[in-house]
């Protein structure tokens, strides 16, 4: 069922400042809306003098600086923020931990009073049963995560599970989670080639000012590339 135009409009505008560049595909698919509609929906913010701009090929954009009053949650959007806020808490990273309660208490400050009350009493009422001893293994998550975006070259001191020292220079690429540790896909400059890094491991991490050329792949192509390689070794048996 198609939401209220108004309602879209709203949505659009948030969806606008939350990324530099949003298709007109992306937004007719997320509101569920003809191509057509999202057309005459742009006009008529531009019409109210909301400063969208088009980048010809590219998408929609928002004049840098132009900002919504605070946003307006409901109920259960407040509710799912709490809920990743219990899940966080569970982390082993401490820079994720420290960063998103800083977030959340932002958010919570556009809370209506009634939901604040709601917001405290659930927080008390969710529990995860993971990581109960609230371990901290890593602490460099969040600096990774500016490498990854920035294309900044890392310097590491890693200590392998088989405790076998190396520094390494890597070209960070992505970040996955498994088994309550995050793991650093990066280039290896030393093996010339792809690796996963444990965080847990990482005895020293300095972010470079020198950058990278960005690698074309995504993370599920990674993902591809590492299961092609698996099954060309089951192919080869055991000697």
């Amino acid at each position: 069922m198609e939401k209220p135009r108004i309602a879209r409009l709203t949505q659009i505008v948030t969806q606008l400042q939350s990324k530099r560049i949003v298709t007109a595909r992306e937004l007719a698919d997320k509101h569920k809306v003809s191509i057509r509609t999202i057309y005459r929906d742009i006009r008529t913010l531009e019409n109210s003098g909301v400063p969208v701009t088009t980048e010809e090929g590219k998408g929609y954009t928002l004049v840098e600086g132009y900002q919504l009053p605070p946003v307006m949650f409901s109920e259960e959007e407040a509710n799912a923020l709490i809920t990743a806020e219990q899940l966080i808490l569970k982390n082993k990273d401490a820079s994720l931990i420290e960063n998103y309660m800083h977030a959340i208490t932002k958010i919570k400050a556009v809370l209506k009073y009634s939901q604040k009350d709601k917001a405290n009493l659930l927080s008390q009422r969710i529990a995860f049963r993971a990581n109960i001893t609230e371990e901290r293994s890593s602490n460099y998550l969040i600096q990774i995560q500016k490498a990854i975006t920035n294309f900044n070259l890392l310097e590491l001191e890693y200590k392998s599970l088989e405790n076998k020292f190396t520094k390494r220079i890597v070209e960070p690429f992505a970040l996955y989670s498994t088994n309550e540790n995050w793991l650093l896909i990066a280039y290896c400059r030393l093996r010339r080639e792809f690796r996963a890094f444990r965080l847990d491991c990482m005895v020293k991490l300095v972010e470079s000012y020198e950058t990278f050329e960005p690698h074309d792949m995504t993370i599920q192509q990674y993902f591809e590339i590492c299961k092609e390689k698996y099954l060309k070794t089951l192919d080869k048996g055991l000697s």
